[in-house]
């Protein structure tokens, strides 16, 4: 049976900071992850269309990509806008400018999968390097016992943090899965990834295939 959703003309896709957690979150593969981070890979100034929409959802099955987007924007994943998302360029420090954003500390780090910092927000030095040894051995852990986390404990999230007596995190390590690189976020203070800089991070992170090639440590 055919599907009765149709695309509203002229907007364009937009991806909500709830969204681009979801897509990076987690390094398993699944439909809605690939429609969204496609989406986020994309320039951000494309007309959404049928022929776009199957290509992000790399599906030849209308009704399917359809259905898969009506999803996700009822999930509030997603939504159409009528003017194209206004990304910031590329740069040395175009991360580090978006860091402080992220916590209400305003400091941060981005972590390469080798440990080692290179945009930092808020850190001195000599913290920056030891907190990326400690948020890299945590999410290493992490992922050693991934299935007791999911498979036994029904825990579905991948972050890991030191936080307070009332449960307020002070030190928040979230794995960010980018195509085949893992990136770590570290946030001091309260995580704040309900921003549109998060979003703003994660585009600017599809940007290269080595995250770790720009937005150096300052």
């Amino acid at each position: 049976m055919e599907s009765s959703l149709s695309l509203q003309t002229n907007l364009y896709a937009r991806i909500t900071p709830a969204g681009a957690f979801y897509a990076v979150a987690n390094k398993s593969e699944s439909a809605s992850r690939t429609l969204l981070s496609n989406i986020l890979q994309s320039s951000g100034s494309e007309i959404l269309t049928t022929e776009k929409l199957l290509e992000w959802a790399e599906t030849t099955d209308t009704a399917a990509a359809l259905n898969l987007l009506y999803r996700l924007q009822r999930l509030e994943f997603l939504y159409g806008e009528d003017t194209p998302a206004q990304l910031p360029p590329p740069s040395d420090n175009a991360l580090a400018k978006l860091l402080p954003h992220l916590s209400d500390s305003k400091k941060a780090l981005l972590i390469d999968q080798d440990g080692f910092y290179f945009a930092n927000a808020g850190f001195n030095h000599e913290a920056a390097e030891e907190v990326a040894v400690l948020a890299n051995e945590a999410i290493r852990l992490s992922e050693r016992h991934a299935l007791l986390i999911k498979n036994n404990l029904n825990i579905y999230q991948n972050a890991w943090g030191l936080c307070d007596p009332t449960g307020q995190s002070e030190l928040t390590f979230f794995p960010i899965y980018i195509k085949d690189t893992k990136v770590i976020l570290v946030t001091g203070g309260v995580p704040q990834l309900h921003k549109e800089a998060f979003v703003a991070l994660v585009r600017l992170l599809y940007q290269t295939n080595d995250p770790a090639g720009f937005g150096m440590a300052a």
